[in-house]
């Protein structure tokens, strides 16, 4: 069995609630009653990592069905009484009506006819005053029964504790239910009770088990009235459906009930310990609430005296259990990879997930005409793994049911004939449960998968690091989807990888993706063939599908999250959307703060034959945008050598940062009736893929955004060249037309600087004027002309020449967004008139621009 109760992943530390406990003392102290005899099942041969209990070796176990179903397990203390957890009763602070209930009594197997149980309905349900949420403790229930149990070999009462009764650390208990056998995996039929030996662990060393990293920065104190009970290393515990069941331990030939089953965090989960109600200190309210009953509960006198001295060991003595999976010598060497081979078939990659399964992507295997109908074959198929010297035996081939039309789903579950002996190879992957959240920048490696073959040259195990989840979403989602917040199974990885390799074909093979937290590796994702010659740029993330994979396998190494460190740069937890795209795909997106600091992601730095730099921005995967002044001589009619340098933060690249360089193989320019024109497209010697350093901007068709805030992107010093913003206003065609007395070229912009934003960029490089609109795209307006930081070459006017050259050009869609107004007017104001050529002078009409804009 594992846990019964999964919580809220934010626990934090609580004290105790004061009046929570009587004092030992105050109880009764005289012998119980001759009659009632406790904790004696019939002689008999002896839950997740549990197994079938036999009949009549736990007598005291009950089922509470409500509305005809099983909720929650309880113990029989008294012919009249049953011990339970309030949690099973209380619903949003109100306590359940007692006529819902039932108790089933002298019950092994739940399925079909119940022969020889003892239905008895509910008189009463009776919880402390002071309950009021599990992880604050006082978690129990008493249930009367409308009429006594009948006592014989399949029901007797269990033993309670007295108050003084200590239950030492490392003693070994066991937990009995028809709770889930894991996470979100009901009992099979035919519903048989489940047992599980579990080992007390003590304050300090629970504690010590807890306060490993985990979600949010978990934190949960131990409470007095609380037991601890599993492993360090998990995989045996009590989950929901076990709730209020009973942990006993033997003692002098008795069953002391020590514990209740109460709350945890996940089932089984490595270094989560499974919480339970402590009983002994209850005695006084157990007493209290049963007092009159004949006869009643028994509390025998503890036979045994613990042994003096320290009951558990200190802190800095507590083992924490590391991962059984994910151990890789060194990357690329994966002890967990697996080859299928089947006769006629090139062999099929995939992963050891546990001592008998394989996973691997089910196109390798099923029968693309008939997907229905997996082969039978199996008797001939083979699987080599590392470190073996014969191949495993294949029994049997379990395909994802939404394999053969979901390529999210291309899986298959291979089990071996004989489980392998795991060693240092082979050793099963760490797969991720769904709640797994792989932490933007988080070191990947891709790994073959399915029928590929290994790539060509010295790279062959790729590097790559992720992108955040709103880059990856916003990249390749559908427009206007909402991004998971961390804690959801996301939609899709992406990552980035470290070196530019373009132009290498990788065999159109599927990958897999393997991604590392505190030196265990975790099968996060796999690709499908969409891809093309291209390194895969999504991949379907596997958190979704760990319950399928631990439900079939019964003992796959679901791993904790072990890195929890977000960072500053840590994403929010609220829900976020992304910019609309355009038809060629998402363009513009420059988190707030930017993912990569000071990066802007379609910032390029054009070097011109060794002797200047120019600003440029790439509008296409395979095109930039710069000056015509600035990338080519006046009068030259020669191509001059140009590199253009992408994912730069100054003259220095960040670090990790994942620089891209390209060389310029064609200018074009649009035919301007003999003047020369303003903007030049230079065409890349190959394609730039998109990630949060080389990503194209949206271009404008005309006007400006409504809304929009507008700045000019450059660099402050041109040896440095460290990306600086000057936030900006653009004034209307007709007062920049009045202030430069119409000596303007056609699709001109005039800008005014912000206070004190004026001398932020040097106009050398011909830095662009960029807006971002309301839906948080970033479009390109236009580019500086020669000598002037005032002066923008408009964008809109060459829509047709851009669209032309570069069939991908991310122009927004004109619908929603103003055009310029028609001049009305010739006249111009005559204080402007005065002021010719210093747009600051037009600083007193900027209302008025704002009021036109509108």
């Amino acid at each position: 069995m594992s846990q019964h109760l999964l919580l809220p992943l934010v626990i934090l530390a609580i004290s105790p609630i004061p009046g929570a406990f009587q004092d030992s003392a105050a109880g009764p102290t005289q012998e119980e009653p001759e009659d009632l005899d406790c904790g004696r099942p019939e002689p008999s041969a002896r839950i997740v990592g549990g197994s079938d209990a036999q009949p009549g070796s736990w007598p005291w176990q009950v089922s509470l069905h409500q509305n005809g179903g099983h909720i929650c397990g309880g113990s029989l203390i008294a012919p009249s009484w049953v011990l339970s957890a309030a949690h099973c009763f209380v619903t949003n602070g109100t306590l359940e009506p007692e006529t819902e209930w039932s108790v089933l009594l002298g019950v092994h197997s739940q399925d079909g006819p119940l022969d020889g149980a003892q239905v008895r309905a509910v008189a009463a349900v009776l919880v402390p005053d002071n309950y009021s949420s599990v992880e604050l403790g006082a978690d129990l229930a008493l249930l009367r029964l409308a009429s006594p149990a009948r006592l014989g070999p399949a029901v007797r009462p269990v033993c309670l504790p007295r108050a003084s009764h200590r239950f030492a650390p490392g003693a070994s208990c066991w937990a009995t239910g028809w709770g889930d056998i894991q996470e979100a995996d009901r009992l099979p039929l035919p519903w048989v009770l489940q047992e599980v030996e579990l080992r007390l662990l003590g304050e300090a060393t629970c504690r010590c088990l807890y306060s490993q990293p985990g979600p949010f920065n978990l934190t949960f104190q131990l409470l007095p009235g609380m037991l601890c009970a599993g492993y360090p290393k998990g995989r045996r515990d009590t989950c929901q459906g076990d709730s209020g069941g009973p942990l006993v331990c033997e003692e002098g030939g008795r069953w002391f009930q020590a514990g209740i089953t109460s709350f945890g965090f996940g089932c089984g989960r490595r270094n989560r310990p499974g919480i339970f109600t402590a009983v002994a200190p209850y005695e006084a309210w157990i007493r209290e609430q049963v007092i009159g009953s004949e006869p009643g509960p028994a509390f025998p006198t503890q036979s045994w005296e613990p042994q003096a001295g320290p009951w558990e060991p200190r802190d800095e003595n507590c083992t924490v259990a590391l991962p059984e999976c994910g151990i890789a010598p060194r990357p690329g060497a994966w002890p967990w990879e697996a080859r299928v081979m089947v006769p006629g078939s090139r062999p099929c990659h995939g992963a050891l997930v546990s001592e008998s399964w394989v996973l691997a992507p089910a196109s390798c295997f099923l029968n693309p005409i008939n997907s229905d109908s997996p082969p039978r074959d199996l008797d001939s198929w083979r699987v080599l793994l590392p470190s073996r010297p014969r191949a495993e035996l294949v029994a049997r081939l379990v395909p994802h049911e939404n394999a053969s039309w979901d390529d999210a789903s291309d899986l298959a579950l291979l089990q071996l004939r004989a489980p392998v002996n795991l060693s240092t190879a082979p050793r099963p992957v760490c797969l991720p449960h769904p709640e797994h959240y792989f932490l933007p920048r988080s070191r990947c490696r891709l790994a073959l998968w399915g029928r590929g073959e290994p790539a060509p040259g010295p790279n062959a195990q790729l590097e790559a690091e992720l992108l955040s989840g709103w880059w990856c979403h916003c990249l390749y989602g559908r427009q206007g989807a909402s991004v998971p917040p961390p804690g959801d199974p996301p939609l899709a990885l992406c990552p980035a990888y470290q070196e530019e390799e373009a132009g290498r074909c990788w065999n159109y093979s599927h990958q897999s993706l393997l991604c590392q937290e505190e030196g265990t590796w975790f099968l996060a994702g796999i690709s499908d063939l969409s891809s093309g010659c291209l390194r895969p740029r999504v991949f379907y993330p596997l958190q979704t599908h760990g319950p399928w994979i631990s439900h079939v396998t019964r003992g796959a190494y679901l791993e904790d999250q072990l890195t929890w460190d977000w960072g500053p740069e840590g994403e929010e937890t609220e829900t976020q959307t992304c910019p609309p795209p355009t038809e060629h795909g998402a363009c513009g997106l420059r988190p707030e703060p930017a993912v990569m600091g000071v990066l802007w992601p379609w910032l390029a730095e054009v070097h011109v034959a060794g002797d200047r730099v120019c600003t440029g921005i790439l509008v296409a995967p395979g095109w930039v945008l710069a000056a015509t002044h600035c990338v080519l001589r006046p009068g030259s009619t020669t191509v001059p050598y140009i590199e253009v340098y992408l994912g730069r933060a100054g003259a220095s690249p960040l670090p990790q940062g994942h620089q891209v360089s390209r060389l310029v193989i064609g200018i074009r320019l649009p035919r301007h009736l003999g003047l020369r024109p303003p903007l030049a497209l230079l065409e890349l010697s190959s394609r730039v893929e998109p990630s949060p350093s080389a990503l194209p901007i949206c271009l404008h068709p005309g006007g400006i955004p409504l809304g929009a805030s507008c700045w000019v992107l450059g660099w402050k010093d041109p040896q440095d060249r460290v990306p600086v913003a000057a936030a900006v206003s653009i004034l209307m065609p007709r007062l920049c037309h009045c202030l430069y007395q119409g000596a303007l070229p056609p699709g001109t912009l005039c800008v005014v600087y912000s206070e004190g934003q004026e001398d932020r960029c040097e106009v050398t490089s011909a830095p662009p004027l960029l807006c971002q609109t309301e839906e948080d795209s970033w479009v390109l307006v236009g580019m500086a002309v020669r000598g002037s930081r005032e002066l923008f070459a408009a964008i809109g006017p060459e829509e047709a020449w851009i669209s032309q050259i570069v069939g991908e050009a991310h122009f927004l869609p004109p619908s929603g967004y103003p055009h310029w107004p028609p001049d009305g007017s010739d006249l111009c104001p005559p204080d402007m008139a005065r002021a010719s050529g210093s747009p600051q002078a037009a600083l007193f009409l900027l209302p008025l621009t704002a009021l036109l804009q509108a």
